[in-house]
C-alpha cells in the first residue's frame, strides 16, 4: 500500500500523555506524535536515528546534556545510542518523528 491518511490510523499508546500513529518501510518510520500539555519523555537512548519536527506545541528537550526548547517549524537530530529527553510546554504539542532503520516495537 502506498497512501495512508492518519486521522483513521490506529493510535498505539507510548507513556501515558504521549501517543502515536506510525507508518514505516523496510528503512524507516515514520510517527505522527501527540504530546498532552505537561507529558514527559523520561531519558532514554535506542540505536535508531530519530529526526523530530515540532508541528504544533513547545518541547523542552535534553540531548546528551544539550537543553533547549524547540518550537513549531524547528527540529531535531538524534544520532542512535544519544540519551534524550523532553518535557512538553503549557499546551498539547504535535511532532513528526522519523527513525532509521526501522523500529519493530513501534509497529502495530
Amino acid at each position: 500500500m502506498y497512501y495512508y491518511d492518519p486521522a483513521v490510523r490506529a493510535v498505539k499508546d507510548l507513556l501515558p500523555g504521549i501517543r502515536t500513529r506510525t507508518f514505516w518501510g523496510d528503512q524507516m518510520l515514520l510517527g505522527v506524535v501527540d504530546l498532552d500539555a505537561n507529558a514527559v519523555l523520561p531519558a532514554h537512548s535506542h540505536p535508531h536515528e530519530q529526526i523530530t519536527f515540532v508541528l504544533e506545541g513547545e518541547l523542552h528537550v535534553d540531548i546528551a546534556g544539550e537543553q533547549r526548547t524547540l518550537r513549531p517549524g524547528e527540529l531535531m537530530v538524534i544520532p542512535g545510542g544519544v540519551e534524550h529527553s523532553l518535557v512538553v510546554g503549557s499546551q498539547p504539542a504535535r511532532v513528526i518523528d522519523v527513525f532509521s532503520p526501522t523500529r519493530e516495537d513501534l509497529k502495530y
